[in-house]
């Protein structure tokens, strides 16, 4: 294959830290620029497509004998540097490890799935067209993802992978999550004479403890355990001489296949408003993803592990992925790539040549595998 070293070391070498609202500079679509040329220079028609002001996603396409396609994709952005301690955009190789951010957590990943597209569009057509997307702001808001899903409105997609740090372990479930405020309100006053306010503070002591001790009350998921809550920020006063009158916490609520997120929220709010708080409308909403093992993309992806000598076991995660967002369209998805999980967003974040490289011959291997009759599920 096409030489991976430099491949990866171009790509992480082009910061694009996710904006996480604010205004773009333009890193997503320097890296989706690049992958386009990239492409094309090895026979695949790409194209970029604005999302948002100065952001864009790629896409790329190898045609097939057949329309219907196989999407494969995975992110542009990645999470801050701060605190690194590699150097976060020299693409330095040590040990067979290529370091910086980004080379796990998803660069691997779009790495891996541009070397297998090139591939295909070298070797004998596959039998369904494949798509290949590169999408910004998976990292905070997942606009990328709905804008592509808009784009292939029209198309049918029989199955997708998605590029996150897996370990090449087939995924087929992972955690959702609702994130809302929580509030507790109280009188203001001066910080000499507490007796006359309300400690706002004081009042989101008790709710603080509840969200800790009291797990949700939904049963585990075989391969995901039990639902959870975590509480991961927390704002309140104005002052040190004043009585706070408003104390909020940021909720993180990871939700398992069939919780519905409405009624998750209602739940929280009903249990919480008991020990005298409100809650906000959440301010993030993510589905679940639970995709059957017999689906034809899973089986060709334990047929293409099991090839290379590696075991094709299906597992689940607990974090979230764009991969829920595909399968709500009602593309059958699995999330799939090189790296480790301890290794993205790490301060020092690197990712494994060879199995990048091992990650683009599976992807070959289950596209092509699509083709013949479906091998039986693993498990």
């Amino acid at each position: 294959m096409t030489d991976l070293t430099s491949l990866l070391r171009d790509l992480v070498r082009l910061p694009s830290v996710n904006p996480r609202g604010g205004p773009g500079h333009g890193g997503e679509t320097a890296v989706a620029g690049y992958v386009r040329d990239w492409l094309e220079r090895h026979g695949v028609r790409a194209e970029l497509h604005e999302v948002l002001p100065g952001r864009c996603n790629v896409v790329a396409v190898v045609p097939g004998r057949l329309a219907d396609a196989v999407l494969l994709e995975s992110h542009l952005d990645t999470v801050e540097t701060d605190a690194m301690t590699v150097p976060p955009y020299d693409g330095e190789v040590r040990g067979g490890r290529l370091y910086g951010r980004g080379a796990c957590d998803a660069k691997g990943s779009l790495a891996a799935f541009m070397l297998a597209a090139a591939e295909l569009a070298r070797g004998e057509r596959p039998l369904h067209t494949v798509v290949l997307a590169g999408v910004c702001d998976e990292e905070h808001a997942y606009r990328g993802v709905v804008h592509l899903l808009e784009q292939l409105r029209e198309r049918t997609v029989v199955g997708a992978i998605v590029g996150e740090p897996t370990g090449l372990v087939p995924v087929v479930a992972h955690k959702g999550v609702v994130r809302y405020t929580v509030r507790t309100s109280g009188r203001a006053g001066h910080s000499s004479r507490p007796d006359e306010a309300v400690n706002a503070i004081s009042l989101m002591a008790p709710v603080l403890a509840h969200l800790a001790a009291i797990p949700p009350a939904v049963a585990p998921h075989p391969l995901l355990g039990p639902a959870t809550r975590a509480v991961t920020r927390i704002r309140g006063g104005t002052g040190p001489n004043t009585i706070p009158s408003i104390c909020e916490a940021d909720v993180d609520r990871r939700t398992l296949p069939g919780e519905d997120a409405d009624d998750v929220w209602r739940q929280d709010r009903a249990e919480l408003a008991e020990l005298g708080a409100e809650l906000d409308l959440p301010f993030l909403v993510d589905h679940a993803l639970d995709t059957p093992v017999d689906s034809a993309v899973v089986s060709a992806l334990c047929s293409a592990l099991a090839a290379h000598g590696r075991p094709g076991e299906t597992a689940g995660m607990p974090f979230g992925t764009d991969a829920s967002k595909i399968a709500r369209a009602g593309v059958p998805t699995v999330v799939l790539g090189p790296g480790s999980l301890r290794d993205a967003h790490a301060a020092d974040e690197s990712v494994e040549l060879a199995e990048v490289e091992l990650a683009a011959r599976v992807v070959v291997a289950a596209v092509r595998a699509m083709a013949v009759p479906e091998e039986p599920p693993c498990g």
